[in-house]
């Protein structure tokens, strides 16, 4: 797996908005602490477009974000936001001069389309971290794991016994992000060969029955049986029907994953949630659940 080099004082973060559309309000408080984290802020040229949901057609989304990765002088891109459109900017990149010279791919939500293609095809790794939209703060822990990945400092995540916990220990490359996005991407390059990865998952606004379908089409397709253990983030803001589905998406989940007979931690303040703990996606991680505690920990 192919290490970006970590961001230094004084380097270039090019913004771009390869989704839903946003304002300069949105990200005007994001651009100030990404400065006073040290760095130079470069906006792409239709950051602040408009056209139906997105910032831009798919062309010039997808010219925004190739002109980012093109650009030697920027070190690494942050996506101002999720929302839906990634998907659409794929065929139409050219990776070429991003293999030769990585830098760091910043996001979570709909970002997972490119940490997928990024770490599962491209093998190169990536951040899976708040984006400028969500940024209220230079203080805000979202933000400072973020810096912390980026400029190369790493440190264990221990977290409290969860009652759905699998325990167990095991070692992969971290790999997933969005569920509703991973199961997308089913059937695609993008989310194959996952042999022995750690796989982590989160979601916001999904039916519970939704997950549940989701989950079974993971077990089914053979992704779960061929992961070696697997983390589970915010599942925010779930919905119902007037028939309760019966099962929270976290029991959904758990009755599902152990059958797998391999370690899950539930928990993990990363995703839809505050604080969002950065994650670095493609890194070999060791993940251990015990009783006690569950430790993340990075090669």
């Amino acid at each position: 797996m192919i290490k970006p080099p970590y961001l230094k004082p004084g380097d270039t973060i090019g913004i771009v908005a390869p989704a839903r559309k946003v304002s300069i309000g949105d990200i005007e408080i994001a651009i100030e602490i990404i400065k006073q984290q040290g760095y130079k802020v470069l906006l792409s040229d239709n950051l602040f477009g408009n056209y139906h949901q997105y910032s831009g057609t798919a062309e010039q989304r997808t010219n925004d974000f190739q002109q980012m990765l093109d650009n030697s002088n920027v070190k690494a891109i942050i996506a101002a936001r999720g929302g839906y459109g990634s998907v659409q900017l794929i065929e139409g990149l050219n990776w070429n001069n991003f293999i030769n010279n990585p830098k760091w791919i910043i996001g979570y939500s709909d970002i997972t389309v490119f940490h997928s293609y990024i770490n599962n095809v491209l093998n190169i790794e990536s951040i899976h971290g708040t984006m400028p939209i969500n940024m209220k703060s230079a203080q805000s822990e979202s933000v400072t794991s973020l810096f912390n990945l980026a400029t190369g400092k790493t440190n264990n995540i221990v977290l409290t016994p969860h009652e759905l916990n699998i325990t167990g220990n095991c070692k992969g490359k971290l790999i997933g992000g969005n569920l509703s996005i991973l199961y997308s991407l089913t059937g695609t390059s993008l989310l194959q060969n996952l042999e022995g990865c750690i796989l982590f998952i989160e979601d916001l606004d999904e039916y519970l029955y939704h997950i549940d379908r989701i989950m079974m089409n993971l077990k089914l397709s053979g992704i779960l049986r061929s992961i070696k253990g697997l983390i589970v983030g915010g599942m925010s803001d779930m919905n119902d029907n007037t028939i309760p589905f019966g099962f929270s998406a976290e029991q959904t989940i758990h009755n599902i994953g152990r059958e797998l007979n391999i370690p899950i931690c539930f928990g993990l303040q990363s995703g839809h949630v505050e604080p969002n703990i950065a994650l670095n996606m493609g890194r070999e991680i060791s993940l251990n659940v015990s009783e006690s505690q569950s430790i993340i920990s990075y090669e």
